[in-house]
């Protein structure tokens, strides 16, 4: 039977042996099949190069707008599933799905007019039209979990992910250039326990003031840190500085964790109240409930 072998020095392994655990990989959304939608705009335009000057144009018009077409298409998938991520979300301002299916109706439609007519070509569009709906679907049309939720706060919340995501994709940028897998590997687990805690904003906004400090100034040091530490290292490869740079970012996980856990207990604790406090009002109205069951510590 095969036997897999590992040690200290393996990749994935500390000085001390001990594995790391692997984040999650973040896939892009977006994918191939949106990227294959670059390929007609591409076709009709080689295509047209051997007609006539107004062919040309006509061709040349209809790749752009279905380059565009593709262009929105991959980020109204990517805003989609970022909707779908999140509990608390609003619906994406620009309906992009919806106006790459139309534009690639228009771009097919453009495309085929100079040799089937305006019918024709008109039919051609419609039908485009209607199979990229069909291939893609629409656009979020409503929020989700916004009930009870302060808007002003939410943009608070939007502008402070938008931020510590900045700082994230710095870190990442950083990191990149000490050459050391090992190290590129622990920022990305710094980074999910980091985005945890923004999943976590962004489902209660409320929790934004608590937070700040973490996704602001903390995050900001640990970006600094990150690039001093990496122009360093990829001067001298001190291990040293290696070791107290991954003891950095131990110390910083585990203080982002806790804190996120934290923000989860306030908030269990803020339901328990309300619902204390709905229960005793219901018993005066002469409703009478059964008694609500003990949560056990783990």
């Amino acid at each position: 039977m095969a036997r897999k072998f590992g040690g200290k020095f393996s990749p994935g392994n500390d000085a001390g042996g001990a594995r790391a655990k692997a984040p999650r990989a973040r896939v892009d959304p977006a994918g191939a099949r949106a990227n294959l939608m670059f390929v007609p705009a591409a076709v009709v335009l080689f295509t047209s190069l051997s007609s006539g000057a107004l062919v040309l144009a006509i061709g040349a018009a209809s790749a752009a707008v279905l380059a565009l077409s593709a262009w929105l298409l991959r980020g109204g998938l990517r805003a989609e599933a970022a909707y779908a991520e999140r509990k608390v979300a609003r619906r994406p301002g620009i309906p992009r799905k919806l106006f790459s299916s139309a534009l690639a109706g228009i771009g097919i439609a453009l495309a085929a007019y100079p040799t089937s007519g305006v019918i024709a070509a008109v039919l051609y569009g419609a039908v485009t039209t209607g199979l990229h709906i069909a291939a893609f679907g629409i656009d979020p049309m409503r929020d989700k979990g916004m009930e009870g939720i302060d808007t002003f706060q939410q943009d608070r919340v939007a502008r402070t992910v938008r931020e510590a995501e900045t700082l994230l994709a710095q870190m990442r940028d950083a990191i990149l250039r000490a050459r050391d897998r090992r190290l590129e590997e622990r920022v990305a687990e710094f980074q999910a326990t980091v985005r945890t805690m923004l999943r976590t904003l962004e489902d209660d906004p409320r929790d934004l003031s608590a937070a700040r400090r973490y996704t602001g100034v903390y995050l900001m040091g640990a970006r600094d840190a990150t690039i001093r530490f990496a122009d360093l290292y990829a001067r001298s490869q001190d291990s040293e500085a290696r070791a107290d740079y991954l003891a950095l970012l131990d110390d910083l996980d585990q203080n982002f964790s806790a804190k996120t856990q934290k923000l989860l207990e306030n908030d269990q604790g803020a339901l328990d109240i309300e619902i204390g406090v709905l229960r005793d009002r219901l018993e005066r109205e002469g409703v009478h409930l059964p008694p609500s069951p003990t949560r056990e510590d783990p």
